[in-house]
């Protein structure tokens, strides 16, 4: 849905029961113009998350996800036309290893390749290091990518450089309550770096996004991303002057 928020034409490709929840998302997405011709529907219940935010301010992930609502390869080869002909690929990390090796070899040599999470097994995550250009990770994940607990921004720190430099070009990885550090490579192959603030403690891009979305009951904002950057350059200036 943020490409779709940001003006970006996008497609999916996943696994809906064929049951009444399974028909109130598809529902959903074809309202919010995304296109549906990727979507595999199985005489299973839909997959199901809940996200909750307590008085305290303690946000937790329900979630319920049956097998068969995870993809296969053939889901994944009946899409190929779409992945093939698409200018970036956003793939979630969490569907089994088979159908995310079946989805970048079915990707065009082309597209962009953005990946979120972390793979259930090895053969994946090298292909996946590989073969992605943009790299999302949480702190759990993050340490599993690298093979020990993360412990602190030093420790996300090592570890982002660690996968920039074994294939994505930017690689970005939660810190815990410093909130999200990003690392590029440039083409001299020296490596950036950026700490991002957790949303609404210091990020231009985030509050410009926020200030600019129409929010009202049942509906998704619609965001301009030229004014989004032109709001966040002012909102950096800013807090450069101070």
């Amino acid at each position: 849905m943020s490409l779709q928020h940001l003006g970006c034409p996008a497609a999916l490709v996943g696994v809906l029961g064929d049951d009444a929840a399974g028909d109130l998302v598809l529902a959903q997405a074809v309202a919010d113009g995304l296109w549906i011709s990727g979507i595999t529907r199985r005489d299973v219940a839909t997959a199901l998350q809940v996200d909750v935010v307590e008085a305290s301010g303690t946000r937790r992930l329900l979630e319920d996800v049956p097998d068969p609502t995870l993809l296969r390869p053939d889901d994944v080869s009946a899409a190929a036309a779409l992945l093939e002909r698409a200018r970036a690929v956003v793939l979630q990390l969490r569907q089994p290893g088979p159908a995310l090796r079946t989805a970048l070899a079915a990707t065009g040599p082309r597209a962009l390749r953005v990946a979120e999470g972390v793979p259930a097994d090895e053969e994946t995550r090298t292909g996946v290091l590989r073969q992605v250009h943009l790299l999302r990770a949480d702190a759990l994940e993050a340490g599993v990518w690298v093979g020990s607990e993360l412990d602190g921004l030093d420790d996300v720190r090592a570890a982002v450089r660690e996968l920039c430099s074994a294939g994505p070009r930017v690689v970005s990885l939660a810190a815990g309550e410093d909130g999200d550090l990003t690392v590029w490579r440039e083409p001299s192959g020296r490596l950036g770096e950026v700490l991002v603030p957790p949303l609404g403690e210091g990020d231009p891009g985030a509050g410009a996004a926020a200030a600019l979305a129409e929010v009202r009951p049942g509906s998704r904002p619609r965001l301009d991303p030229a004014e989004v950057g032109r709001l966040a350059d002012r909102a950096r200036r800013d807090a450069d002057a101070r």
